[in-house]
Order: structure tokens, then sequence, then C-alpha cells
């Protein structure tokens, strides 16, 4: 999500950043995206098209001639052909690598802006888990990725994922903070089970994914309504997950179908607080 942020912290020669202050109508990007770019490359994107293409000779033109910052306004439609319609607000700025303390705010604005991402407490580290994690690399969320067993963590972890290797991962549910969601697909139906019992027990869970068939869940749903779990919090576990129409068992596939879900959940709890704020 912020290659810009790593390139800037990389760079050893001045370059501009690109962030889009304004958006109105139908545009690629929302207000706040930004990219880099420097005389040979850039990273991350305002939206592509012949808008970027634009904002990047703007960029170039400003690094040859050592421009001051400013503000540049693109209709899409009317001046650059776009079909979007809509019109942004475009800031550029050079940005050099001397400037510790620019750099700097944008580390604490960057930190700032990932505590908001929606977390996950992710428990399993099988092919499906794996898969979910390098499906969910890159994405705006925080995934702690919990399992008993050390070697079956991969070499190479995200940036945005957090590992937890513990004999008492029911112990991280209670911890962790309000409307979290979960996904529960380890190796053990019986741990699957405790996790599932734990998850439903706390009021403030968010979303609760659980991997099986149907015939999984309706074996659960008994046990847990053995162990008096409520019928309405045993209505609201996700079981089986990923998105309805896609049947495949890859691994990589359900990654696929869960990410979609997990994203199409997030958008909705963002939209929901939003609407709360105002």
């Amino acid at each position: 999500m912020d290659d810009w942020f790593s390139a800037l912290v990389a760079q050893t020669a001045p370059a501009v950043l690109i962030t889009v202050l304004e958006a109105h109508g139908s545009v690629p990007r929302k207000a706040g995206a930004r990219m880099l770019v420097n005389a040979d490359a850039q990273f991350d994107t305002i939206g592509g098209g012949h808008l970027e293409l634009q904002a990047c000779e703007v960029a170039r033109a400003m690094l040859a001639e050592d421009s001051a910052p400013k503000t540049e306004r693109f209709a899409l439609g009317p001046r650059l052909g776009q079909c979007c319609g809509g019109a942004v607000v475009l800031a550029f700025a050079i940005i050099r690598p001397e400037q510790q303390d620019v750099i700097a705010a944008f580390q604490r604005e960057v930190e700032s802006r990932r505590l908001q991402w929606p977390e996950l407490l992710l428990f399993g580290a099988g092919h499906v888990g794996t898969a979910l994690v390098r499906a969910l690399d890159g994405l705006p969320c925080r995934v702690t990725w919990v399992d008993t067993r050390d070697a079956q963590f991969p070499a190479y972890v995200p940036a945005n994922t957090t590992i937890e290797c513990t004999d008492t991962p029911e112990a991280l549910i209670a911890a962790a903070p309000a409307g979290t969601s979960f996904l529960v697909m380890t190796h053990s139906h019986a741990l699957d089970q405790l996790l599932s019992e734990q998850i439903l027990k706390q009021p403030h869970a968010g979303w609760f994914g659980l991997i099986g068939s149907q015939t999984k869940r309706m074996q659960f749903e008994h046990r847990l309504r053995e162990r008096g779990i409520a019928s309405e919090r045993i209505a609201a576990m996700v079981c089986p997950i990923g998105l309805p129409g896609i049947s495949g068992k890859e691994p990589a596939v359900i990654a696929a179908a869960v990410t979609a879900q997990l994203l199409q959940v997030w958008e909705t709890q963002s939209s929901s607080e939003s609407q709360n704020q105002t």
C-alpha cells in the first residue's frame, strides 16, 4: 500500500511526491492517494491512464526546473478525454533525501493510517492460511497470524502480517481489540471448535469465518449450543467461507474468495463508521 513511502525513504536523488488533494465526481482514486516520481521511475499510482501520464510529465518538468511546490486541477473528461467525467486537484512537491524532517512527518502519517486499518486474527498456518496471507499482502489491513507450530510459518512474511506462535492461541481472542475480524482454519477440528467457542463468547468480536463444509457447520452448531452459545451468536458465524459461486478447493482459489469477502466486510464497516461520524 505504501510503495511511494518505501521509495521516498530509499531515494538518493530528488523526487516529486504527487498527492490527490481533492476528488470530485467519478475519479480513479480518492483524496489522499499518492505516488512518487523520479527521473526514471514511478512508485504507486493515482489511478493510471492519461491523468497519471500527465501528472508524471508535470513532475519531471518540475525536477528539470527545480520548481517550487504547486497544485493543479485536472478535469478528466474535457482536459484528458477520460470517461470518468470527474475532476481532481493534485499537489506536486519535490522531496530531497536530505529533508529528513519531512520524511519523518510522512512516516508518522503512514503509521497513523495503518493503525486505522481493519485487523484480522488468522488461526492456522496450513496451505489455505499461507495462501490467504499472500493474497492479503499489500492490502490495507493488519493480520496477526497464529499457529502452535513454528515450523509452519514461511520465511517470507508480508509487512502487514505479524506472526504469533503460541501453545495457547485462544488467549489471543480475549485480548483482541473490539471489531477485530477472525478466521479459523487450523489443522485440528478440536482446536477449531475451541477457538470458535471463545470467539463467539466475545460480545465485541467482529466478523467471524470458519473454514469447512455445511456438514462441519451443522456439527459445530450442535456442539456450540451444548456449550451455552446463544443461537444468534452462532448464526453470525460464517461457514462455509468465501464469496458464493466460487467452488474451487485449491488454496489459492479459496484465498481469493475469502480475500474478496473480507474486503466487502471491511468496506461495509468503514462506510458504517463514516456515516456514524457525520
